[in-house]
């Protein structure tokens, strides 16, 4: 699923109001951080990451190399911050973070 420009101005928009979740250190991205990146996808569907300065990752490096792993969109790259986002399957409904058309 394909972001459109409108669509990740929306979620940039609310990914001002989040806080950091993610944090990627010179461990880079394991297993368990994959893990719980993928968790706080389903339970949020918006997460906001950054890339520490031990890090062996540039940040577009590891927002690319994240969502492929999670199966998610890159919607923002910023300093040493990123914005990852997929929608969930398992919240209800109006729960969900309703997209733009």
């Amino acid at each position: 699923m394909d972001l459109t420009s409108k669509q990740r101005a929306q979620l940039r928009g609310l990914a001002n109001s989040i806080d950091t979740i993610v944090h990627i250190g010179k461990d880079g991205l394991g297993e368990n951080l994959v893990k719980q990146a993928d968790d706080a996808l389903e339970a949020r569907e918006l997460i906001k990451c950054r890339v520490l300065e031990n890090a062996m990752f540039s940040p577009r490096e590891a927002a690319d190399a994240l969502s492929r792993a999670t199966r998610s969109e890159v919607v923002q790259v910023i300093g040493t911050k990123f914005v990852l986002y997929r929608q969930s399957h398992n919240k209800d409904k109006k729960d969900r973070i309703a997209l733009v058309k």
